[in-house]
């Protein structure tokens, strides 16, 4: 962190609070472990355009994709397969000034193939007015459990706008797990009391950007202003992990189950020692809603839930945020249709 002498004594000159509060902020990625051994493809080799049209722009060599939303659409992208589990990411730059309105999504979907009985697994990035920060959600669902959202929402410890960022979702039979960077966030493992309410059938993965001004900011307080567009998001070094499968196969091929065991062995299937304690600190002090502390959307937390003392003690007994629901359906929607809301609940937090 300090490169020479003059940083060290500027360094060291930094009043007590302020040393504190950059302290703060970089401490979940100074306890990180190496990044991940990833082997990355172009957008050609694992994509296609899903709506947008000029509005999804590749760079000449297809390693880079931008998205834009202006006044007349925002943009998507679609893995050219789905697969039965897999790790999904990318390193992902937002949009910057006012994003008030908007959402940008990475998550995969089978809404597709199965209308009413869709899996789900959600990165979403809900702007904000202009000098306030980006927030995230990460959610899933399984068997069309749309009714059932398993929201946790968070704040980040840097500027998404300001550089590349690697966004990943590991999806195995046992497991799921969120990473920021090589900090994973979130873990949900797989209980034989959720049932179908785990997702199990294969997916694809998706990137989005659109108007969710009903919903994303304050509740729908704040909407997309168009006098800031367009607005930019920027993916690159994509990775997919996993094994291309037929969403009605009944049984998976011999080369999947050797696709299972790889998965299950890679150095991101496994959280160590320090990635957990990291993961501990990040949810102590950046997450601000869990689903599971929400004992006014559910008395009796669902199954996969793991109530950890220290979490419950500072959330309120209420849930006070409005969410967006389900992606299905929606992504080709034009910029001024939001998703059908889950929750209706007047009062949201980042007010």
């Amino acid at each position: 962190m300090v490169k020479n002498k003059m940083d060290c004594l500027c360094f060291w000159s930094l009043s007590k609070p302020f040393y504190i509060l950059l302290f703060f902020f970089s401490f979940p990625r100074l306890i990180a472990s190496a990044a991940f051994n990833l082997s990355t493809i172009s957008f050609d080799e694992g994509y296609s355009p899903l709506f947008g049209d000029g509005n999804l722009v590749r760079s000449p060599n297809g390693r880079t994709a931008r998205l834009l939303l202006d006044r007349f659409t925002g943009a998507g992208f679609i893995s050219s397969k789905m697969y039965k589990y897999g790790f999904f990411s990318a390193n992902i730059k937002l949009p910057g000034d006012y994003t008030a309105g908007l959402c940008v999504a990475f998550y995969t979907s089978n809404g597709d193939v199965f209308e009413k009985t869709h899996d789900e697994l959600d990165f979403e990035f809900l702007g904000n007015t202009e000098g306030k920060p980006w927030r995230f959600q990460t959610n899933l669902y399984g068997n069309g459990s749309t009714s059932r959202g398993r929201e946790e929402r968070y704040r980040l410890w840097f500027d998404p706008s300001k550089q590349f960022h690697r966004y990943s979702i590991l999806w195995t039979a046992k497991n799921i797990i969120f990473y920021i960077d090589d900090v994973p966030i979130r873990e949900v493992i797989r209980s034989e009391e959720m049932g179908g309410e785990y997702p199990s059938k294969p997916m694809s993965l998706y990137a989005t950007i659109w108007d969710a001004s009903n919903w994303a900011t304050s509740g729908g307080k704040y909407k997309v202003n168009y006098k800031y567009a367009p607005f930019v998001s920027e993916f690159k070094d994509f990775v997919l992990e996993g094994c291309p499968s037929d969403p009605i196969e009944e049984f998976p091929s011999v080369e999947c189950y050797e696709s299972y065991s790889r998965l299950e062995s890679a150095d991101y299937a496994t959280i160590t020692r320090r990635q957990r304690s990291a993961m501990r600190k990040f949810r102590q002090r950046y997450m601000y809603y869990s689903y599971c502390y929400d004992s006014l959307r559910y008395p009796v937390p669902p199954p996969e839930c793991v109530v950890i003392p220290s979490e419950k003690d500072r959330f309120r007994n209420t849930g006070r945020l409005r969410f967006g629901g389900s992606h299905q359906g929606r992504k080709r929607r034009s910029r001024r249709r939001g998703r059908v809301q889950v929750s209706s609940i007047e009062y949201d937090p980042d007010v």
